[in-house]
């Protein structure tokens, strides 16, 4: 059995740790579970803007959490990455690995100098001598970005996957796609939106959006002259102190109709790349959308979804098939944090020369 590797997560709102023990018969133990809240803008569009902070983050979850494994598997996203589903003639894995270079010229809008490239193949038509593969490329700079943090705060780097792998990753451990089922999964972090669609198990369509939980945060701010702190309280449903004059006046109404325009607002927004996916696949129907990040807490937008997309919306729950001591970890608390811990459960059951599946 391979050795484990910590899950690390470097969301642009938090950073979150978690080690899982894999058991017999792809059993799960849960070890280790942290989060840490990074500080506005620590993290934009991707890219490690106040890397000092983020060391700090990691550290701190180390230290706090007596963390003794330093294997990391993290994961990047964002316009630095791409995924493409290509159609090659058929060849091994072996013989794909030499030619990828040359055929992912055509499909990268990057240099293929100053990107790292790997494959996965997804099916194999024996008729028409063809094969399926998934193509990812991402930015060598903005790997370095993450893995030089989590250098310097005294891990290492084994594994770098992609955020919208790692939810597929989380949803195949915590729950059994149905036949012919089409499910979106979607991640809404507090910057970007990830969706990954899965037609019979398998990646279909993949697309990050920039837009996320901080949308909701700035309208806030905006509409009711708040700072970034009591927004942030707002939009979660939580008070803020009234003792300044602009916070007495503020009512749940208020804050309400803010989060059901955002909330209206993003779910077109998703709608446009499920539609997208759609239009282009022949005879498929979305059967459900199963939601994670941290924003799929914000009341409402579940059901704006549901409306929007006209089709039956879940929220993500990891620790499913997950199982834990309830003397280290409260299951109540656990419960709270599901929506967040999506990509980092995809990132904790990753094991050094894995593939999925």
């Amino acid at each position: 059995m391979a050795r484990g590797v910590l899950g690390l997560d470097i969301g642009s709102h938090s950073i979150k740790i978690m080690e899982l023990k894999e058991g017999k018969g792809g059993t799960w133990k849960l070890l280790k579970y942290g989060l840490h809240k990074l500080p506005a803008e620590a993290i934009v569009d991707g890219s490690i803007m106040n890397s000092a902070a983020v060391v700090e983050g990691i550290r701190d979850l180390v230290a706090r959490h007596k963390i003794k494994t330093r294997d990391v598997s993290t994961c990047i996203s964002g316009h630095s990455v791409i995924i493409k589903k290509i159609t090659l003639p058929a060849m091994s894995e072996e013989e794909l690995a030499e030619s990828i270079q040359w055929e992912a010229e055509q499909y990268i809008p990057f240099s293929i100098s100053d990107v790292n490239i790997d494959t996965q193949i997804l099916s194999l038509n024996e008729d028409s001598g063809q094969m399926d593969v998934l193509l990812v490329a991402a930015k060598k700079d903005i790997i370095q970005e993450y893995t030089a943090v989590v250098q310097e705060a005294g891990l290492k780097p084994l594994i770098m996957d992609v955020a919208s792998f790692t939810i597929e990753n989380t949803f195949d451990l915590s729950e059994e796609a149905q036949p012919n089922e089409v499910v979106a999964l979607v991640n809404i972090g507090a910057s970007l939106i990830n969706i990954n669609i899965l037609n019979n198990g398998v990646t279909s369509f993949t697309r990050d959006i920039n837009m996320g939980g901080n949308q909701f945060t700035e309208e806030i701010q905006k509409q009711l002259n708040v700072s970034y702190e009591e927004a942030e309280a707002l939009k979660l449903g939580g008070n803020i102190s009234s003792s300044s004059s602009t916070t007495e006046a503020i009512v749940p109404q208020e804050v309400g109709s803010i989060l059901r325009s955002t909330s209206e607002a993003m779910s077109v927004e998703i709608q446009r790349s499920i539609d997208f996916y759609l239009a282009t696949a022949t005879r498929v129907r979305l059967s459900r959308v199963v939601v994670s990040g941290g924003t799929a807490k914000v009341a409402g937008l579940k059901e704006a979804l549901e409306s929007t997309l006209n089709v039956k919306v879940e929220i993500s729950y990891p620790f499913r098939n997950i199982t834990f001591n309830p003397k280290e970890f409260d299951p109540d608390y656990l419960a709270d944090l599901a929506p967040l811990s999506s990509v980092v459960t995809g990132l904790a059951v990753r094991r050094l020369g894995d593939k999925p599946q």
